[in-house]
């Protein structure tokens, strides 16, 4: 099989930004007269988007609202504040995406954070010059873990998902990528939801993404063979 193509989740497989993201959750819920969560426990939120983020950041609540649009908005003002303060790259993230580029592969980043938040988080770590194409939570009309934005960016390469990896963290990659018919390496170092990645069904499980462009270079894994 002929890949030509790596589509990589943003949160918790390039970048550790559950400090950001746990900083913004907690102003959020200062703002609304709630006291700070441990970051231990906001990890576990993390996933499916901002909306969900903020609806279970909430659960707390004596009388949950219907709607969250003053808790996202709040969410959002201050995620804008401290986006990228203190998110880090994980181990072996540079030293992956430049052996994915040596491989004359294109990149392509595919994540359910608002695309207004994930190209400047990629542009102040230095990583969007790897991308030719973001596809943020609100691309599509529906997220991860639905198929539409792996199929959407394929379709924006102008490539088949045959042709595509996909290199997550969690299940949502995971589903998104089976649903696609798109080949999926795990790192295990990520959100998940606080979940061991371990259980989900993948092509193999990678130390990091160094170790998924190296794997990528093994042609005897059973699914690059013809």
């Amino acid at each position: 099989m002929n890949i030509c193509s790596v589509l990589f989740d943003l949160d918790g497989t390039l970048l550790d930004t559950i400090p950001d993201l746990a900083s913004a959750c907690n102003a959020m819920r200062i703002d609304l007269g709630l006291p700070a969560l441990p970051e231990e426990r906001i990890v576990t939120f993390v996933g499916k988007g901002s909306e969900n983020l903020v609806r279970r950041a909430l659960t707390d609540l004596p009388n949950p609202p219907a709607h969250y649009t003053q808790a996202l908005e709040s969410f959002y003002y201050h995620y804008q504040l401290c986006n990228g303060q203190h998110s880090r790259l994980y181990p072996g993230v540079l030293e992956g995406l430049n052996d994915f580029k040596s491989q004359e592969l294109r990149l392509a980043v595919v994540t359910n954070k608002p695309e207004q938040f994930a190209r400047p988080l990629l542009e102040q770590t230095g990583l969007s010059p790897y991308f030719e194409l973001i596809v943020g939570g609100e691309t599509c009309p529906r997220k991860k873990p639905d198929p539409m934005p792996f199929l959407y960016a394929c379709e924006q390469m102008k490539l088949t998902a045959e042709q595509a990896l996909v290199i997550g963290d969690s299940m949502n990659d995971a589903q998104a990528a089976r649903a696609a018919h798109i080949p999926v390496l795990l790192v295990p170092y990520g959100y998940n939801e606080g979940k061991d990645v371990q259980s989900l069904d993948s092509d193999g499980i990678v130390a990091s993404i160094a170790d998924a462009a190296i794997w990528l270079r093994n042609k005897s894994n059973p699914i690059f063979t013809s």
